[in-house]
């Protein structure tokens, strides 16, 4: 499978990346000038760290889809795909002369994947769109925060990496369509859905109920306890109690089995209206021990806990370690590079990261050769500025 990945910041590349993680042969196309990725974030030395990650299993050409030439040669690239993906606003692509219709012309069994804030049509279609606005408008940062604190927004691209799992599912959809009718389509991805659908069922309680969400830090309104509590090293823990069985162990071991005979205590939602009581109890007892003794305890009691970890914990992990969460990457620029690995494991087509982002252009001569395009033609588009 053959995708070229137009797309910048960050849900289109981010699906790109899952595909070119199972074997798709993914394209990157940016600015002459470079990818806005490269900018955004650390560096080390000069080489942006994001772009890593984000632009791995890629190969990368730089092409200036201003200039006429830039757009037909994008047009030969799309003829040969199964895939394209952007994020451009609506109207741009037609502007150059690139909208579906003028590709699907030369290969009808083409998925254009638009991924984009608000979508291909409606009043916000045309305005800039970022995950940021996406968790703001979704409810997700209304919900998010301690009660008398501000809403909160998360400090990563919460919406788009949503956004990028769920683009590269609807272009497997998409593709698994083709098979059956042999034509292609346009996916049409807003980055304010996809964050909303995994909220939960607000909108169906709203609806039914009249009930609006509010903020309340680390706890939850479906069960107790359920926060992070402090541990006597000043480390932090969180609890989950989803599962009545594993409420009824979390009182027991911190020495308050007498809650389980409480009428409110065999719901979650019972346990969640009492969430202070149940709070001083597991949290005075979490506060008296080390972090370390906290996670034996619970471990043997078969109750839910885990770390707070930073990224250094998570690198150092034995679970994630055995998982092969984190994997080295050996790459021209850096040397050794450690990043995530491929999302999931598959028993007999596994995925695998092969090579981090590539340097600017770095196969613009290969894939401009694969078109036809010979080496004067090259020189002279390279002279110009349609591609570096």
């Amino acid at each position: 499978m053959r995708v070229v990945d137009v797309a910048t910041l960050f849900a289109g590349p981010l699906a790109a990346t899952m595909l070119a993680d199972f074997g798709a042969d993914v394209i990157k196309v940016e600015h002459p000038r470079g990818d806005p990725v490269r900018l955004h974030g650390h560096a080390k030395n000069g080489v942006n760290l994001w772009w890593k990650m984000i632009s791995r299993n890629k190969r990368a050409i730089a092409l200036y889809l201003g200039d006429p030439d830039g757009q037909e040669i994008f047009r030969e690239l799309a003829a040969r795909a199964d895939v394209v993906v952007e994020n451009f606003r609506p109207g741009t692509l037609e502007r150059w002369g690139l909208g579906y219709d003028v590709l699907a012309r030369r290969n009808q069994g083409l998925v254009l994947a638009r991924v984009t804030g608000f979508g291909q049509f409606g009043p916000y279609s045309s305005r800039p769109g970022f995950g940021t606005l996406a968790e703001a408008m979704s409810g997700f940062a209304h919900i998010t925060g301690e009660a008398d604190g501000p809403p909160t927004l998360p400090p990563f691209g919460l919406a788009d990496g949503i956004a990028g799992v769920t683009a590269a599912f609807a272009i497997l959809a998409a593709l698994r369509a083709r098979e059956t009718s042999g034509r292609g389509q346009v996916v049409d991805l807003a980055i304010i859905e996809p964050i909303l659908a995994v909220l939960g069922p607000q909108p169906t309680v709203y609806d039914q109920l009249g009930i609006i969400q509010r903020r309340q830090g680390n706890r939850s309104v479906n069960n107790a306890p359920r926060n992070t509590y402090l541990t006597a090293d000043e480390k932090w823990v969180a609890i989950s109690t989803s599962a009545q069985s594993v409420a009824e162990r979390v009182v027991r071991l911190v020495g308050r089995a007498d809650l389980i005979d409480e009428s409110w205590f065999s719901s979650g939602t019972g346990r969640a209206e009492h969430t202070d009581e149940l709070d001083e109890a597991v949290g005075a007892w979490i506060r008296q021990r080390t972090r370390s003794e906290v996670v034996e305890a619970f471990e043997e009691a078969e109750a839910a806990v885990a770390p707070v970890y930073d990224v250094a914990d998570v690198l150092a992990d034995p679970q994630y370690s055995a998982l092969a969460t984190i994997v080295t990457v050996e790459d021209e620029e850096l040397g050794p590079v450690r990043m995530q690995n491929v999302l999931f494991r598959l028993s007999e087509t596994p995925g695998s990261v092969h090579h981090a982002g590539p340097r600017l252009g770095e196969h613009t001569r290969e894939v401009l050769a694969e078109l036809g395009i010979g080496d004067d033609r090259y020189q002279e588009l390279v002279s110009r500025g349609v591609i570096a």
